[in-house]
């Protein structure tokens, strides 16, 4: 089979274009992304780190020690507070629940930024806030210490 001269140099040029493409853009991306990303080691983690900023802007009121009751779990009182434009909304997570996510707020635009509530905590674990403001996450963690009562009133 005979392959005409302009079309073999059109798919040398067009190979070689994709092979240098190839090479330079993921430079070009990886210079961008979080190094942070890069280095995870695991999927929750490199999402994490290039979808949700940690910030100081979202301020946790708890205790970091919560007493379970003869036979229940804890319930944990928590306050939060979002200093960040445009909040949409607040989801509050706890690391090691069975089923993790404890609570989500949707806020309209004109709300204040701000949730009390009581949570269920099982056993001593982060208690995460995410926030999506602007359309973008942010989060911030407080670890909590599950302790068992020891006045022996039962509750």
């Amino acid at each position: 089979m005979d392959i005409p001269r302009r079309t073999f140099l059109k798919g040398v040029i067009a190979t070689s274009s994709m092979m240098t493409l190839s090479t330079i853009v993921p430079m070009t991306v990886m210079a961008d992304w979080s190094k942070i990303a890069f280095e995870a080691t695991t999927t929750e983690k490199a999402l994490m780190a290039l979808f949700v900023k940690n910030t100081d802007k979202i301020i946790i009121e708890t205790s970091t020690i919560a007493e379970l009751g003869e036979g229940y779990d804890a319930l944990l009182p928590i306050e939060v507070t979002v200093n960040l434009p445009k909040v949409e909304s607040i989801a509050i997570i706890v690391e090691k629940n069975q089923t993790p996510l404890v609570a989500l707020f949707n806020l309209n635009a004109n709300t204040e930024a701000w949730v009390r509530t009581r949570i269920k905590i099982a056993e001593t674990s982060d208690v995460i806030v995410v926030v999506k403001a602007d359309g973008k996450l942010y989060t911030t963690c407080q670890n909590v210490e599950v302790i068992t009562g020891e006045c022996g009133c039962g509750g």
